[in-house]
């Protein structure tokens, strides 16, 4: 699938020497040392990244990182110092005001973490504000309007004022108004980081449930990385202005890049991260009608396997152990005991984005885990100890601290 937004080589230095911060850069000067001897400040340094269309990009960093300056690159409220940022092939660094504008109109939106709502017009008056700036007729706009508050679970509060909503409500708000524009990108800066913990978590699940029939295309901005594990497709790590690694969520936790990333990840509960289709491996089987118990033993050992799915066609008939086969064998003093002798129907099973943590309990049966896809075929088999040994794993465990926020003050304009 071809990129939407494609950044390459992306710097933003804040001054009025940025050719001389870039030329210390590419010697390999820190971005500390750069601020020491040439007051320059290093917003963003060197970033490139491409996010496919109907993806959640998220950008994680500390205060400080970089990941605010980025995403207000991405729809031109910050230009940068050098590189492209391209939305489909209109160049966002370097486009004309007018084109801005136009992009801006047709396919970024943006959702802030403070929700800017307007107190004394309507619910319904505030979603539709993004289209009224627009030029929509107000038929029009009312319509697209409601329709974006019913999606997100607000029709009912249409006449509403904000003061009668709580702090989660606004929010939605401020989603349906980026939303009523029908934009192609939608741009989200922090923009759950102000409420409650519990109300935090339920605006992610109904993002990640909004997201499976809109399938926007999402650039997402958090300072918490349990969020963004949960919410990105894949996920980008800053420190001092660049990438220090970018992966999916199972990439970044099982892998990271280096001690920083690896700090950052010590905590992080794997069996919320890992899912059964992350651990699984091809199923290998033996047929209801066309094997034995003694197929099934000789299958099992020279697989090295202690137990093996059984199938009657196109279905999972049961579970077969190496224990019960090789039983029945040597009890039967034959090889030609029927698979359905010895067959377990009682197996556990799991979807394949089905979390491990709900895995361990019917990993703790000791028979393997049988994956299915959505008409219940076998795609795949999780063994009771992968998923064990996934959830032990222990990385280092003291994390990284919030930086100084050295960032000059364009950094810091409030949300437009």
């Amino acid at each position: 699938m071809p990129a939407k937004l494609r950044v390459k080589d992306v710097y933003k230095i804040f001054g009025d020497a940025p050719d001389k911060a870039l030329d210390l850069l590419a010697k390999g000067e820190t971005k500390e040392a750069i601020f020491e001897s040439t007051g320059q400040t290093i917003g963003v340094q060197d970033a490139n990244f491409e996010v496919e269309e109907g993806q959640i990009f998220v950008v994680m960093g500390l205060s400080g990182s970089g990941k605010s300056t980025l995403v207000r690159m991405l729809n031109g409220l910050i230009r940068p110092s050098s590189g492209q940022i391209l939305i489909d092939n209109d160049d966002v660094a370097s486009c004309s005001a007018d084109k801005l504008r136009d992009i801006r109109r047709s396919k970024i939106a943006m959702v802030f973490q403070h929700f800017a709502l307007f107190p004394h017009r309507t619910i319904l008056e505030n979603a539709a504000y993004g289209l009224k700036i627009k030029g929509v007729g107000a038929t029009e706009r009312r319509k697209r309007a409601m329709e974006a508050l019913e999606q997100v679970g607000l029709g009912a509060w249409a006449e509403s004022l904000p003061s009668e909503l709580s702090g989660g409500m606004q929010q939605r708000v401020g989603l349906a108004r980026g939303l009523a524009t029908e934009p192609q990108i939608l741009l989200m800066d922090e923009p759950f980081g102000a409420l409650d913990p519990l109300i935090r978590k339920g605006m992610q699940e109904e993002l990640l449930a909004l997201q499976k029939s809109l399938k926007k295309t999402i650039i997402f901005i958090t300072h918490d990385l349990n969020e963004a594990l949960m919410l990105g497709d894949r996920i980008a790590i800053m420190k001092d202005g660049r990438f220090v690694q970018v992966g999916t969520a199972q990439e970044i936790v099982s892998t990271p890049a280096d001690d920083y990333v690896a700090a950052f990840v010590a905590d992080i509960d794997r069996g919320r991260v890992f899912t059964a289709e992350s651990v699984a491996t091809e199923p290998s089987v033996v047929d209801l009608d066309a094997d034995t118990a003694g197929d099934a033993v000789k299958a099992m050992e020279d697989q090295n396997l202690n137990a093996l799915y059984v199938m009657d066609g196109q279905e999972i008939a049961g579970v077969v152990t190496y224990q019960q086969a090789a039983a029945a064998d040597r009890e039967s003093g034959a090889d030609d005991v029927p698979l359905k002798d010895v067959l377990i129907t009682d197996y556990p099973s799991a979807d394949a984005d089905t979390q491990l943590a709900d895995l361990y309990e019917r990993a703790s049966t000791g028979l393997p885990i049988a994956v299915t896809d959505t008409d219940n075929r076998l795609i795949g088999v999780v063994e009771p100890e992968k998923v064990f040994a996934q959830l032990s794993s222990e990385t280092p465990t003291e994390a990284p601290q919030p930086e100084p926020d050295t960032v000059s003050e364009p950094d810091r304009q409030p949300a437009l």
